[in-house]
């Protein structure tokens, strides 16, 4: 066999065995028992990868910065307080309406005292907002009087303090409101005579809730813009 030939055949040979130039290159030695990688090491692909939120938590705490505490989401409210939102989504009511409602509902009288002071606390319940809701409503709406108004809050069991308050907030213009309802009112009269009119619509302001003298002066000056007719009765500009 010529060198040729050797050169040749020298490549499969390598095939089969080791090449002469991987003689220099020794495999790197096991490492000893004592070397041998902890545990926890090896097995760090196995840990749960952290949520994004979790691991900004964890960035937080290292930072220094605190988590605020997640107040705890209240799956339900109690059987009383039900029924009191319930009531008071349908209209406003004062502390001792909510009171005779809740013991009309059979609740224990301490249970409805503890409810109570708890829709207090949080102003659902506050007899003095309420008192001036009602107070600037009546006003405006049906034109009611201090005595109307009056009898109206306590018809609501509103407190005896907050009712005070709120009409102390009714101004002096009493006798301008009772003067235009006056003449609002009497065209309809305009068929009686002067004597009738009068008296029906001093009937209609007091029931409005205004005063004796209050009615009397807004009948006079609401007379004041009539001229007489042949049938004798009020005429209103």
């Amino acid at each position: 066999m010529t060198s040729s030939d050797g050169e040749r055949i020298a490549p499969v040979t390598y095939l089969f065995g080791a090449s002469p130039s991987d003689e220099r290159h020794e495999p790197a030695p096991r490492p000893s028992s004592d070397e041998e990688p902890h545990f926890a090491e090896q097995c760090v692909v196995d840990k749960p990868v952290a949520s994004p939120v979790a691991m900004a938590m964890v960035d937080d705490t290292r930072s220094g910065r605190v988590q605020p505490e997640r107040p705890q989401k209240r799956e339900r409210f109690d059987p009383i307080e039900n029924v009191s939102m319930y009531a008071l989504a349908r209209r406003g009511m004062s502390s001792r309406e909510m009171r005779e409602y809740l013991i009309g509902r059979e609740f224990e009288a301490a249970e409805v005292e503890v409810e109570i002071e708890r829709l207090e606390r949080v102003q659902l319940l506050d007899d003095e907002a309420l008192a001036e809701t009602l107070v600037r409503a009546l006003r405006e709406r049906k034109g009611l009087g201090r005595s109307a108004l009056n009898s109206e809050l306590r018809r609501r069991k509103i407190d005896g303090v907050a009712i005070e308050s709120s009409m102390a907030s009714v101004g002096d213009d009493e006798l301008e409101r009772a003067t235009e309802i006056a003449l609002k009112r009497a065209p309809q009269l305009r068929s009686l005579d002067q004597a009738t009119a009068k008296r029906r619509l001093g009937a209609f302001l007091r029931r409005k809730g205004y005063s004796g003298a209050v009615i009397s002066a807004a009948i006079s000056k609401a007379l004041e813009h009539s001229a007489p007719q042949k049938s004798g009765g009020p005429v209103f500009r």
